[in-house]
């Protein structure tokens, strides 16, 4: 229950967390914080101008991102596909697509040896223009789905199983 909820009454949609990642979080709260974390990650490799940061940023968004997509993909895709409803089988399959494509430009930078080439350059930005674009996607159309499909209690334990299948993920070397 959130502050303004306590103060009005009113029982909330979204339990109370602060930091939005607890176990009690509803999933939504935590995917908005991780996509979040990613997005400011992709802002620094746009602008970095040296090459190991560039590098070590690359880094960091893979070993964010891999553990992210996977659990997502397996407890909010999978959740959403299983419902009878067409247009969120579509926005599953749609999520999908987009984390295989985001997959493939994060190892073709991983590839680029010089960092500081236009190519590299090129590539961060594709890979900050695909994700800022799946994420508005992800968090308008899926989360919608969520919402319709799943129950705050529900969104719970969805919140429970992602952050436990996230620790099983390993981001694959390149």
């Amino acid at each position: 229950m959130s502050i303004m909820d306590m103060l009005t009454g009113k029982k909330s949609d979204f339990p109370f967390s602060p930091d939005g990642d607890g176990p009690d979080a509803d999933i939504l709260d935590t995917l908005k914080k991780e996509h979040d974390e990613v997005a400011e990650l992709l802002k620094q490799l746009v602008a970095s101008d040296r090459a190991a940061e560039r590098k070590a940023i690359l880094q960091q968004i893979r070993s964010a991102l891999v553990p992210h997509l996977r659990a997502e993909e397996k407890v909010v895709y999978n959740g959403i596909y299983a419902v009878k409803d067409k247009d969120a089988k579509r926005d599953s399959a749609e999520g999908y697509m987009e984390h295989q494509l985001a997959e493939k430009m994060l190892v073709t930078l991983e590839h680029i040896d010089n960092a500081m080439s236009p190519e590299f350059a090129a590539g961060s930005k594709v890979l900050k223009e695909m994700i800022t674009h799946h994420v508005e996607e992800e968090e308008s159309n899926v989360w919608k789905d969520v919402k319709q499909h799943f129950s705050s209690e529900q969104r719970v334990d969805m919140n429970k199983r992602f952050l436990a299948r996230k620790k099983q993920v390993q981001p694959a070397a390149a």
